[in-house]
């Protein structure tokens, strides 16, 4: 059984598009490397930008990504288009039902 991961991007000022972008990628990029399962990932955005992406690792696949030089690298792009975030830092993660506006990817 693999890992569900929930994740939030705080844009960069001026990187919200990059930042659409980069989400986009993310995933089909961990798939082709056999990293997440085919459970579809999620993503949505808060009300003050921020991206939150929802996915499933392979079992044992969050180690393997940290070698990988083509996650590394798209990694490396993210940490230039945003910050990573905690949920609690969404006003949407102190309502009982947290609402985002889809992103289609």
């Amino acid at each position: 059984m693999g890992r569900m991961v929930i994740v939030a991007y705080r844009p960069k000022p001026g990187c919200e598009a990059e930042l659409d972008v980069l989400v986009r990628e993310h995933v089909p990029c961990l798939k082709a490397l056999g990293l997440v399962t085919n459970r579809p990932a999620q993503a949505m955005r808060a009300k003050d930008g921020t991206v939150v992406e929802v996915f499933e690792w392979e079992d044992g696949a969050i180690e393997a990504a940290h070698s990988s030089p083509r996650v590394v690298e798209l990694w490396e792009r993210f940490g230039n288009a945003c910050d990573y975030v905690p949920l609690r830092e969404l006003p949407e993660a102190e309502a009982m039902f947290a609402d985002f506006e889809p992103i289609a990817l």
